[in-house]
């Protein structure tokens, strides 16, 4: 199992002032305890707050379109904490990992992706943003990338069996895909802002990667 890279101590910043701080537990998630003070919009300074801060690390995900099928190529498998939410442990969600010390954001996308589908990205990975899943609790940071993939090759059972992974691949269509997130059946910060990205973008990737849009090839020119 992948451990979470963080750093030792609060990283310094002009407007926060660390009193002083202690790790409250560690194991494959780290908490620590830090008392600061931080600068208020008066331009004066807060008493002393307590914050419990969950050190995750930066991580990355990965949305993966054919645009030849006009297909996605998504991951579900078995997640307990969403239990606590109320919403089904099975999760539809983009491929992702945590990254490890030295990897190039790219080069885990490119990793998970093999990992958890058994298939490769082809060409270069499109970025579409760096952003914080829970800045009030956890220091998480996920890259987002769009991948190009061959869906005809997707299916089966995937993931490391030494991490106790269990991960099936499931190819949809961008029908299928429309009509799930208007629908609220998809549940994953990072899977949703990668889905609304490229149902925004859909049109200018499939051009970036030499296909038409399918609108354009069925419907003839005006006139």
């Amino acid at each position: 199992m992948v451990s979470p890279v963080v750093s030792a101590a609060v990283p310094s910043h002009p407007d926060i002032r660390v009193e002083r701080f202690e790790i409250g537990f560690s194991r494959f998630l780290r908490v620590d305890v830090v008392h600061f003070r931080h600068r208020l919009y008066s331009g004066a300074w807060s008493g002393e707050r307590v914050y419990d801060v969950m050190r995750r690390g930066d991580a990355v995900a990965v949305v993966l379109y054919d645009p030849e099928r006009d297909q996605l190529v998504l991951i579900e498998q078995l997640r307990l904490p969403p239990v606590y939410a109320g919403c089904s442990p099975w999760q539809l969600e983009v491929a992702a990992g945590l990254v490890e010390p030295g990897e190039p954001y790219a080069e885990v996308a490119r990793r998970e992706t093999r990992e958890e589908t058994g298939i490769e990205v082809i060409g270069e990975l499109l970025p579409i943003q760096y952003y914080l899943p829970s800045p009030g609790a956890s220091d998480e940071g996920v890259m987002l990338f769009c991948g190009r993939v061959d869906a005809a090759q997707a299916g089966g059972i995937h993931g490391k069996p030494e991490e106790d992974e269990d991960i099936r691949v499931v190819v949809k269509s961008w029908a299928e895909i429309e009509a799930m997130v208007d629908a609220g059946q998809i549940d994953t910060g990072h899977t949703l802002l990668c889905l609304y990205w490229l149902l925004r973008h859909r049109d200018e990737v499939r051009r970036a990667w030499g296909h038409a849009s399918p609108a354009a090839a069925i419907d003839p020119p005006p006139g």
